[in-house]
């Protein structure tokens, strides 16, 4: 699996004199620390905290146009564009959605390509997700690779995606893990979405979080199941493979069951939730 083509991402364009102030007043990261060698994991917000698009940010060389290269879902590439537009106002920006030409493909391990012809970067979340490269789609393309054991790689490292493991419009970042990911910086200004994301983080208020799941005899149900204990409903599965998924899952209502020695279960499925190896947030005593 060195070279896998994600055909469900895209690429947006920001660039322009003020392209980087502009972004850093919209976006989750601290986009002053983004330069050619180093991307940052990213999402704007809704003004009440959720999670609208999440996505890779990396800056190009000036000998290659310059720029900063949005690294997003497909499918919500127009809306992101589109919103982008909105903000900008009187800022010397442009914004171009360029996932008709552009794409993008994950490396994971050794691989054979010629990097002049991509821009390429580490994946800024984990080191285990290997690299990215952005380029010309129809040759990504043809690269091929198998995206399913990228999900797999993915799924059992225990990093969640937007659309499968959480619901855009819907999750804050703590609860998608991107403050385990790198994804807020809470030491920067103002962004849209700031201030529920900070009082979140000084009063340690969040109580859904994403966990990996280990299911009954290795088969797992399908997303969007609900998980349930004692008859109550505690969260839903996400994406899975092999018997290993991930999940949304309240912490405090999984503690109860736990304590009070009810099944957890999905779809009659019984599963353990553990908190993923990364991460280091509070996690139901009892329950890894």
């Amino acid at each position: 699996m060195p070279i896998v083509y994600l055909p469900d991402r895209g690429v947006i364009r920001v660039a322009g004199a003020d392209a980087r102030g502009f972004l850093n007043g919209l976006l989750t990261a601290d986009v002053d620390q983004v330069s050619p060698q180093n991307a940052r994991f990213a999402a704007i917000l809704s003004p009440q905290g959720k999670i609208l698009v999440d996505f890779l940010v990396i800056e190009a060389e000036e000998a290659d146009g310059g720029g900063f290269y949005l690294d997003a879902p497909r499918v919500l590439c127009p809306d992101l564009a589109q919103r982008l537009a909105l903000y900008r106002l009187r800022a010397r920006v442009t914004i171009e959605d360029l996932s008709d030409r552009l794409g993008v493909a994950a490396v994971v391990g050794e691989a054979s390509y010629d990097p002049m012809d991509y821009l390429g970067f580490d994946d800024p979340r984990l080191p285990g997700l290997g690299r990215r490269l952005i380029g010309e789609r129809a040759g990504l393309q043809a690269l091929g690779g198998d995206t399913l054991s990228y999900h797999a790689l993915r799924i059992g490292l225990g990093v969640p995606e937007g659309g499968k493991d959480f619901a855009y419009g819907d999750a804050f970042p703590h609860e998608a893990l991107m403050d385990q990911l790198g994804g807020v910086d809470f030491a920067k200004g103002c962004y849209v979405g700031q201030e529920v994301v900070s009082r979140m983080q000084h009063r340690g208020t969040v109580r859904t979080r994403i966990v990996v799941a280990e299911y009954e005899d290795g088969f797992a149900p399908i997303e969007g199941v609900e998980i349930v204990a004692d008859g109550k409903v505690i969260g839903r599965t996400g994406s899975q493979h092999g018997g290993r998924g991930i999940a949304l899952i309240r912490l405090d209502k999984l503690h109860d069951a736990l304590a009070a020695g009810h099944r957890v279960s999905a779809g009659g499925i019984g599963l353990k939730a553990a908190r993923p190896e990364f991460a280091r947030y509070d996690f139901a005593p009892g329950a890894a």
